[in-house]
Order: structure tokens, then sequence, then C-alpha cells
């Protein structure tokens, strides 16, 4: 019976991290266009910057997501 309630909350802690990976890569893009929008000059510097910031808060919410598969 204990072993089944920490794989449940494992598995509720893993749901809430993509939940809040979700957030940031949101949160992360839109303050990439926002700065955009104000220094259109700055393009190919923020946005490849924005596309390996995603790419490292999305690999959290992978990590996650095989971490609840796994548990």
């Amino acid at each position: 019976m204990d072993v089944e309630a920490a794989r449940l909350i494992a598995k509720g802690l893993c749901t809430i991290t993509m939940g809040g990976s979700g957030i940031g890569e949101g949160y992360l893009i839109g303050k990439a266009l926002e700065a955009i929008g104000r220094n259109p000059k700055m393009e190919g510097s923020i946005f490849s910057k924005m596309i390996i910031g995603v790419a490292m808060a999305e690999s959290t919410a992978i990590y996650a997501f095989v971490a609840f598969f796994l548990v």
C-alpha cells in the first residue's frame, strides 16, 4: 500500500513538472516576442536564443514524461 501511494505521488509530481514546463515555455516565448517587438533589428539574435531556451525547457518536460512512465 505504501509503495503504491509513493508511486502515485511521484506521478503527480511528474505531471506538475510537465505543466510547469509548458507555462515556462509560454512565458519565455512571450517575452522574446515582446523584445523583438521593441527592437526588431535584434530579431535574429533574440530568436536563436529563444529557440535554445525553449529546447532546454522542453527537455525538462521530456524527462518528466519519461519518468512518469518509468515510475
